[in-house]
């Protein structure tokens, strides 16, 4: 009833999340029911680990991963102003209804912080079963993720590279 209020942390819910995680790290994975309980429930469990995992084998500094009940993407200002993390990460349910109450999004963003807008994100959606399958939706936000270090930036200007068949295929994210 109140998504404005999604996008902020309150004094309390800002000391525990200092109490709770580390500032400064690499990549920053936090988890938001958003509008779909039922997609965080269906696809964190499979696609979590392999997040650790592959931001591990790239020797990346990986932030305790908090959950943030009623949030919205604009959470990822408040978490950069916080946390200071180089990339941050929100696994969020989507609406549901579109196509299944079980599909994730994946907004990322590089050093995000107050001001910044959706022009200044990257998204991986439909992470679902019959959609963007865990495996594949963990090696693209990886990927993003590296590029956003790489480059210095994240947003409309940031090209997602797919791999294709046996070219690659350049794809705008957002």
């Amino acid at each position: 009833m109140r998504p404005d209020l999604g996008r902020h942390f309150n004094e309390p819910s800002r000391t525990k999340l200092l109490q709770c995680c580390s500032p400064n790290s690499r990549l920053q994975i936090a988890v938001g029911d958003g509008l779909s309980v039922a997609a965080l429930a269906a696809q964190v469990p499979a696609l979590l680990p392999l997040l650790h995992e592959g931001a591990k084998a790239r020797g990346w500094s990986v932030g305790p991963i908090p959950v943030i009940r009623h949030c919205r993407v604009g959470i990822l200002n408040e978490i950069g102003e916080v946390l200071a993390p180089e990339v941050a990460v929100l696994l969020i349910g989507e609406r549901p209804g579109l196509a299944t109450a079980e599909s994730l999004s994946a907004y990322m963003a590089y050093r995000p912080q107050k001001g910044r807008t959706d022009a200044d994100r990257n998204l991986v959606s439909n992470i679902h079963r019959r959609g963007v399958r865990p495996q594949e939706a963990a090696q693209r936000i990886l990927n993003l993720a590296e590029q956003m270090i790489s480059l210095g930036f994240s947003g409309a200007q940031l090209k997602e590279e797919l791999a294709c068949g046996e070219g690659r295929l350049r794809e705008e994210t957002r």
